[in-house]
């Protein structure tokens, strides 16, 4: 409130009480004209001031009320940035990771596309597992069995075994020098006693070509009595 309004408000009191005094001892005969008077000038005095009074309380009363809601407001606006950045963050967050997921995702496809295509590209080595076999009558004969089954030449261990005994008594490098053959100039040679015109007729390819091998000579008789005897089975005197 200004100073000049509380200097009004208090000489109007003070004014209301004089009058109040004034009016109490005035005679009866003059009690008319001295209230009117002062009755008029007390109520347009009054309004006056009630109207002052009541602005200046009501502008005091507001000045807080206004800076009650500046702060509500400013909390509420530092409120709603902060959730506003949040809300940036979760969904940058969010993109990120979505992003490295989607990475690790093609990054493992081209893996898995770059490893089938070296599958697609290795050739394939098979492992060739070559069976050994003794150096002796037993290992020549099973040997040159498993070369017969593969080219289809028939014959039995059986077979073999007896007429190799007879014709060399189980020697490769037997050689028959007495014969017809030898008087010939072409003597049987080797474990099964062939000649070298029959053991190159008959030779069976993947084998030696030294009549005394034990497996080239095997092989060849073998083949040579399948294709005149049917098999070296059938075979029981010299052939």
């Amino acid at each position: 409130m200004p100073k000049n309004t509380h200097k009004i408000a208090i000489a109007g009191v003070a004014t209301l009480g004089a009058a109040a005094i004034a009016f109490t001892v005035v005679p009866a005969d003059g009690q008319t004209t001295t209230t009117d008077a002062l009755s008029s000038s007390r109520v347009a005095y009054s309004s006056e001031q009630v109207r002052d009074v009541k602005a200046g309380v009501t502008d005091q009363l507001a000045g807080p009320s206004l800076k009650v809601e500046a702060i509500k407001a400013e909390k509420k606006a530092a409120a709603d940035a902060v959730a506003k950045k949040k809300a940036a963050a979760t969904a940058a967050a969010k993109k990120k990771a979505a992003a490295a997921a989607a990475a690790k995702k093609a990054a493992a496809a081209r893996k898995a596309k770059a490893a089938a295509s070296r599958a697609a590209k290795r050739p394939v080595v098979k492992q060739v597992v070559v069976k050994s076999y003794p150096n002796n009558l037993d290992g020549w004969i099973r040997e040159s069995l498993a070369i017969m089954k593969k080219k289809g030449i028939p014959g039995s261990y059986h077979g073999l075994h007896k007429n190799i005994i007879r014709e060399s008594s189980g020697n490769p490098k037997a050689i028959n020098d007495w014969d017809i053959n030898a008087i010939n100039g072409i003597p049987s040679k080797g474990l099964l006693q062939v000649i070298p015109p029959t053991f190159k007729a008959y030779h069976v390819p993947g084998t030696s070509w030294n009549i005394y091998d034990p497996i080239a000579n095997i092989t060849a008789a073998a083949n040579y009595a399948a294709d005149r005897y049917g098999t070296i089975d059938n075979v029981n005197s010299a052939y």
